[in-house]
């Protein structure tokens, strides 16, 4: 009543009351009684502003790509903001008197959308699209430095590129591109994998060969082995040999050496005989057969002086008429005895 009003604020609010040009009041979350005609508020948001952004620009290859993200931000310095932009209030609507609180995020976009474009100036498209969190960084460093985000006095909070997106045809072609590279890859893995098999077979048929010649290059030292061991056989055998024909040799030698002197000693021994034989028939060159068969038949054995009894009958068989023999006779020249043998009649 008679002009004069209450009004509270929320925490999240500066608020400085103004009289007569002056300010009288200021703090977080205020509540106060002022008079209408005398007293202005001006209200700046303490918390933290989110504002989404998407535009347009080019990339270093000369690519149109649109860039969308969204950038957090807070009033850290309320008399520097409050000095370049109005944020009076309205206690009776509740509104701003002027649209200056929202162009402050339309000030922070513009600053962003230079920045992107000098981000993406340097990037060729590939590298741009899939470059979102690089260029971000990029981004939030260069507006950490950027004076103009000082002097509004805010904070830049966080700032976050959602993506980065050609238009539709070059997407296509980038798709394309991308399939074509994907299915090529695709066959040189097939390739590969198919190389890498030949390969693989190559080396298990090598190995197999390097094993059938270290197996044949085995059996071939073992093989000459063996034919040295039999080589040496064969020399060990030739060399007995030869020293069994040496001792033959020698025993032959020795055989005809004493065939030799066997026969020597034979002809000798014959030429005693003779000798003695010529003696003795010089010495019984003067003396009667009969003489000489009677010497002959001394100390001879019955039955030879019955054989030759025989003899001497058989001789003069033509004489004899008739010869009895008895069987002891017979018998006793078989059995070889001594007994007298029984005389014979002739007539």
């Amino acid at each position: 009543m008679f002009g004069f009003r209450f009004v509270k604020f929320q925490p999240s609010e500066y608020v400085m009351k103004i009289k007569n040009g002056k300010v009288v009041k200021e703090g977080l979350g205020l509540s106060f009684y002022y008079y209408v005609p005398t007293t202005s508020v001006v209200v700046v948001p303490v918390s933290s502003i989110d504002v989404p952004f998407m535009f347009e620009e080019m990339t270093h290859d000369y690519q149109t790509v649109t860039v969308q993200g969204q950038l957090t931000y807070r009033i850290v310095d309320y008399l520097t903001t409050t000095q370049i932009l109005n944020y009076t209030y309205d206690l009776k609507t509740g509104r701003y008197i002027s649209d200056d609180p929202s162009k402050l995020a339309q000030r922070v976009i513009n600053i962003t959308k230079v920045l992107t474009r000098k981000q993406l100036e340097q990037l060729p498209l590939k590298t741009a699209v899939q470059s979102s969190e690089h260029l971000a960084e990029g981004i939030r460093t260069e507006i950490g430095k950027n004076p103009e985000i000082a002097k509004l006095g805010i904070e830049l909070l966080g700032l976050s590129i959602l993506a980065v997106q050609p238009n539709k045809e070059t997407m296509r072609a980038l798709e394309a591109q991308a399939r074509e590279q994907i299915l090529r890859s695709a066959d040189d893995a097939l390739y590969e994998r198919r190389n890498a098999s030949i390969e693989q077979e190559r080396r298990v048929k090598e190995n197999e060969l390097n094993t059938e010649i270290a197996v044949e290059t085995k059996k071939k030292q073992i093989r000459e082995k063996q034919l040295e061991a039999e080589r040496a056989v064969q020399q060990k055998q030739s060399e007995m040999k030869e020293e069994q024909l040496q001792f033959d040799t020698a025993l032959e030698e020795k055989k005809r050496e004493l065939i030799e002197l066997a026969v020597a000693n034979k002809k000798a021994e014959a030429d005693a005989k003779a000798y003695e034989l010529a003696a003795v028939m010089r010495s019984l060159q003067g003396v009667e057969p009969s003489v000489l068969q009677s010497m002959t038949n001394l100390d001879m054995k019955p039955d030879k002086l019955i054989a030759i009894a025989f003899q001497e009958l058989a001789e003069k068989a033509e004489k004899i008429g008739q010869l009895n023999i008895t069987p002891d006779l017979l018998q006793g020249l078989m059995a070889g005895g001594n007994s007298q043998a029984q005389g014979g009649r002739t007539r």
